[in-house]
């Protein structure tokens, strides 16, 4: 009994066939394009990505008493992260998924730029110094900082040099 799902020996059958064209003998009309090749070898890695057979692998591996460490070696992965994937019944591991889209989908993909004064690791590259020493400047009193929070729920330390005005002044 095959271990692959119907849809993910479809999609290594695909990339057989698209491997067995090679570059068509330069025939113009049969040639496989690296872009086609890219997409043929991607699709497949997303159909066993989802495929149940590696959950199924990991179940049996683990009533077999194979520990984490073995499993996620095996799946080239770190041992939290095969946790993480793998760990648990359906249901849990059908909510952390779900969890992460959600984080992923609600969080922007890149930091603003239209924040006042400077980041901690800027204000340290502007003044010659350490992260480090701009804290404590901070926490001395020798230079002013605040937490700027955006409405997503983001913070992000600033800190203004002794001639920049701080958020709160504008």
């Amino acid at each position: 009994m095959p271990f692959l799902s119907a849809e993910s020996a479809r999609a290594l059958a695909e990339l057989v066939a698209l491997d067995a064209l090679g570059d068509g003998g330069g025939d113009e009309a049969t040639r496989v394009t690296p872009l086609e090749r890219l997409r043929g070898i991607r699709s497949l890695i997303a159909v066993l990505e989802a495929d149940p057979a590696s959950l199924n692998a990991v179940r049996e591996a683990l009533d077999a008493g194979e520990a984490w460490e073995e499993i996620a070696d095996a799946a080239g992965l770190s041992p939290s992260a095969a946790k993480y994937r793998w760990a648990g019944d359906d249901d849990a591991i059908a909510a952390r998924q779900e969890a992460s889209r959600r984080r992923k989908r609600e969080r922007p993909s890149s930091a603003p730029t239209e924040l006042p004064g400077l980041g901690v690791a800027e204000a340290a590259k502007r003044l010659g110094v350490t992260p480090q020493a701009i804290y404590q400047r901070v926490s001395r009193g020798l230079m002013r900082a605040e937490t700027v929070e955006l409405p997503d729920g983001r913070k992000y330390k600033r800190v203004f040099l002794p001639d920049e005005p701080a958020a709160s002044a504008d």
